[in-house]
């Protein structure tokens, strides 16, 4: 999933070099508020309607699109399509319960919380907004790690089912060495294009980067549909597996497996706020958050149906690592599929430092959530920057694939985002908000997260010890 971060504010105290305390909010009112520190741009008339909604498909659109058609290959093509939109009706509704009992009736002179950890600080008190802020920083970091996988299956290539070797771009422009495995090439991807970056302290100095990011992930979006469909044209692709092959209980179980990918693919929780609060009609946010959840649904179909119709069975778990030939369409399918290598490892590569903005602030926060800002703080700035990087780059090369990478993230912190925070703070309801109809749908998100992680997880480790 790409994460639009957060951008973390803080009083007028801490700006100025004080001590925070941890109910201080992370975000204000007003975008133009000179109570900001790192990202912020005063002077702002707020934002439209049609950019808060771009800003928020490119916080759910990241890397979690990559794993989908591998979790179409498990689940069959009708039920995966299925599950797609009804993850993203979910998400829907848990968006809208952080939204609505983060903030207080409208006849209360109370200010509502300005970010989702303030809402939940406001719940659950200093302890619940650590907690999440623990599982935002366990998201992210599972995230770089993914980004960091995906780039290395680009640049280094990868190995498939059946020990089949699918190269990556350095091997096949310049050849061998140490400089075209995955630790070599990360190191300098790490060194070149991530150093510099994530060095950078205000995040709006990424707003071109980003800007970017946007343009080369449609890429991959349009040249994929394009290829399936020639080759549809061409009669060359043979009928899709429909429904999921469950022979023995083991193979139903693993179904779950995908529950984490599918969550993951829509978390955008902890970007809702800071959009909100840049809108000139704060009220139009619900209908924002509709609009990016269904042009999301629409984009993760239409990569899902045509990523696993190119390639059926032999979908990788990162499906952009099947990108290494020429399709069967010969120069032309040549060029294309470099161009979606490309273009979307150079897409990851410009999202890093965002996401990583966000992680360092909320590793920031849960360690130090008195100290003053880390922006003003050199030593803590480097020494967190540093410990993150290597974290990242540790990570990426010892995690086999992005499906690994989703499995333990998507189970834990990316469920409790999305649907075991806001269901907690729909039965808090510590405005009186709440209808009964919102604590059942509370109870049912708290269930099936639950359950299914629950599920998740078990077949992970039984898999892990069948391996062993």
């Amino acid at each position: 999933m790409m994460t639009m971060l957060p951008i973390t504010w803080v009083d007028e105290t801490a700006r100025k070099g004080g001590r925070r305390h941890c109910r201080t909010p992370l975000l204000p009112k007003n975008p133009s508020s000179s109570a900001f520190l790192d990202g912020g741009e005063p002077g702002l008339d707020g934002a439209s309607f049609p950019g808060a909604v771009f800003n928020l498909s490119t916080t759910i659109v990241g890397a979690g699109i990559m794993a989908l058609p591998a979790a179409i290959k498990l689940l069959g093509l009708a039920p995966g399509l299925a599950a797609i939109v009804l993850v993203a009706l979910l998400t829907r509704e848990s968006v809208g319960m952080i939204l609505r009992f983060g903030r207080p009736p409208l006849t209360s002179p109370k200010p509502g919380a300005g970010s989702y950890a303030g809402a939940v600080g406001e719940a659950f008190g200093c302890t619940g907004r650590a907690l999440l802020q623990a599982c935002i920083v366990v998201n992210n970091l599972g995230m770089l790690v993914v980004y960091m996988i995906i780039i290395g299956d680009v640049l280094s290539g990868t190995t498939g089912e059946g020990g089949v070797h699918h190269p990556g771009l350095v091997e096949e422009w310049v050849g061998e060495g140490w400089w075209a495995t995955r630790s070599g090439v990360l190191l300098l991807t790490s060194v070149l294009v991530f150093a510099p970056l994530i060095s950078l302290k205000r995040v709006d100095s990424l707003r071109y980067t980003s800007a970017l990011s946007v343009a080369l992930a449609m890429v991959f979006v349009v040249v994929t549909a394009g290829l399936a469909i020639t080759k549809i044209a061409d009669g060359s692709i043979a009928p899709p597996q429909l429904l999921p092959e469950v022979t023995e209980s083991a193979s139903f179980w693993k179904l779950f497996t995908t529950v984490p990918v599918l969550v993951t693919a829509y978390i955008c929780h902890y970007s809702v706020h800071p959009i909100e609060n840049e809108l000139r009609e704060r009220s139009q946010m619900r209908a924002v958050v509709d609009a990016s959840m269904w042009l999301c649904a629409g984009v993760y179909v239409a990569t899902s149906l045509f990523g696993f119709l190119l390639f059926g069975e032999k979908t990788l778990d990162d499906v952009l690592a099947n990108f290494d030939g020429d399709m069967g369409l010969g120069s032309y399918g040549g060029v294309l599929s470099t161009a979606v290598r490309v273009s979307y490892a150079a897409h990851l590569m410009l999202v890093f430092p965002v996401v990583f903005f966000s992680l360092r602030l909320n590793l920031d926060g849960l360690l130090f959530p008195l100290a003053i800002p880390i922006a003003s703080d050199r030593p803590r700035f480097a020494a967190i920057t540093a410990t993150l990087m290597g974290a990242s780059f540790l990570g990426a090369n010892f995690v086999p694939s992005i499906w690994d990478a989703f499995q333990f993230t998507g189970a834990t912190a990316a469920i409790a985002i999305g649907f075991l925070f806001p269901a907690a703070m729909a039965l808090r309801d510590v405005y009186g908000v709440a209808k009964a109809k919102d604590k059942v749908l509370a109870w049912v998100m708290i269930l099936l997260g639950i359950s299914s992680s629950a599920a998740a997880i078990s077949t992970n480790i039984y898999d892990l010890f069948n391996q062993s």
